[in-house]
């Protein structure tokens, strides 16, 4: 450990957990062909609409009886269109084991106000005992906890016999974890999370059991036009051909189109999360020499290989009050952030101080090496001037 400035800088200082870091290579040259000034509805905006789900349902290897669509309101809005429009029919499971699943556990429980509701807990860093979960109720959780750095180890906790559906948020889980698609009935995911597309459209991939309960099922409560994917008991198919619910940005769209066929030059799904598992072991490798830092989840199993959770584990810093621990963490991102050979790493607000550092398929592998004698360098500079401080 040193004081001294590292030699070598990442070449790209992008580790939020989203927006995250645009593809390798990546400039606004690649949006040249957007349809700009075009309608959506025009034969050259629903094409590239269908092209983007066509080139999804190939890359994450979704089966051909499920449906994708786009949305609106990223990730967030393909969850609530879920929760709306499914819930309510039985009881439900919701598990949180961070702060977006503890929000569909708000909207569940204060917003829909289900009756039948169990909320199946866990702290940040560790995971819910999945054994408990009841399959006769529908079942929502986060395949990747964001916030948290947890995600699930598979889905053979998932009960192939399920009575009730699965409803998963997968937004920082999609094309860079192997989803279980015959345990899954709904999907989530948004655009600027793995792949490093541009914000504010989410994707819906439903099941055909998904699809059933939709078509005879009708929730007691009104649903906003946004949310209805019904039309007289029949499925709205145009939605999960292109033709979507509100005005999308052809821009963005064609950004996403450009960040899939990246995708398959690197590989496929099974490229994708092999530099994602590169990314993460390089912070492994750092952590498990260095004595100040450690994961914030210590069980390796459910550890994220995207959305990499860190605390100071150094007992001078963990001594400190509350307060000042979050101090020295914000202290660390901010000399990395001043130095620009990190931005946004901080830990998400709701969660323990410390790190996050994003190792998704669009970030390079030597950058994370680089940024670790990075976070080193921060780390003595930030503790050699504690006694300043105090």
């Amino acid at each position: 450990m040193t004081d001294t400035l590292p030699a070598a800088r990442p070449a790209n200082a992008c580790f939020s957990s989203g927006p995250c870091a645009k593809r390798p290579g990546w400039t606004l040259s690649a949006l040249q062909d957007a349809a700009l000034g075009r309608s959506h509805r025009a034969k050259i905006g629903k094409t590239k609409l269908k092209l983007a789900i066509d080139l999804t349902r190939e890359i994450l290897q979704v089966p051909e009886d499920y449906r994708i669509g786009i949305v609106p309101g990223s990730d967030t809005g393909a969850v609530e269109m879920a929760l709306w429009t499914l819930l309510g029919a039985r009881g439900v499971d919701v598990l949180a084991w961070e702060s977006f699943g503890q929000g569909w556990v708000t909207d569940i429980v204060k917003q829909l106000k289900l009756p039948n509701v169990r909320s199946l807990k866990a702290g940040y860093g560790e995971i819910v005992d999945l054994a408990t979960v009841d399959f006769n109720n529908d079942v929502v959780f986060t395949w990747n906890g964001t916030t948290s750095g947890v995600k699930v180890p598979n889905g053979d906790w998932i009960a192939a016999d399920r009575q009730g559906l699965t409803i998963c948020d997968a937004t920082s889980a999609a094309f860079a974890q192997k989803l279980d698609w015959p345990k899954l009935d709904v999907v989530t995911f948004s655009w600027q999370k793995v792949l490093g597309g541009e914000a504010a459209h989410g994707m819906l991939i439903l099941s055909p059991r998904a699809v059933e309960r939709l078509t005879t099922y009708t929730p007691a409560w009104p649903l906003p036009k946004v949310f209805r994917l019904t039309s007289g008991g029949k499925l709205t198919e145009g939605i999960f051909v292109g033709e979507t619910i509100n005005t999308p940005s052809m821009l963005c769209v064609e950004d996403y189109i450009d960040a899939l066929n990246w995708g398959k030059t690197v590989g496929g799904l099974e490229g994708l999360i092999a530099r994602a598992d590169a990314n993460t072991k390089a912070i492994a490798d750092w952590v498990e020499k260095t004595p100040w830092i450690d994961f914030l989840a210590a069980d390796p199993a459910i550890r994220s290989n995207t959305s990499v959770c860190l605390k100071v584990s150094d007992p001078a810093i963990t001594a400190l009050s509350d307060e000042a621990q979050a101090a020295f963490a914000k202290t660390l991102a901010s000399l990395l952030e001043k130095e620009k050979v990190a931005y946004d790493i901080g830990a998400y607000r709701d969660a323990p101080p410390g790190l996050r550092i994003w190792c998704g398929a669009t970030v390079e592998t030597s950058d994370i090496i680089a940024l670790t004698a990075w976070l080193d360098y921060a780390y003595a500079k930030a503790k050699s001037d504690l006694p300043k401080a105090a």
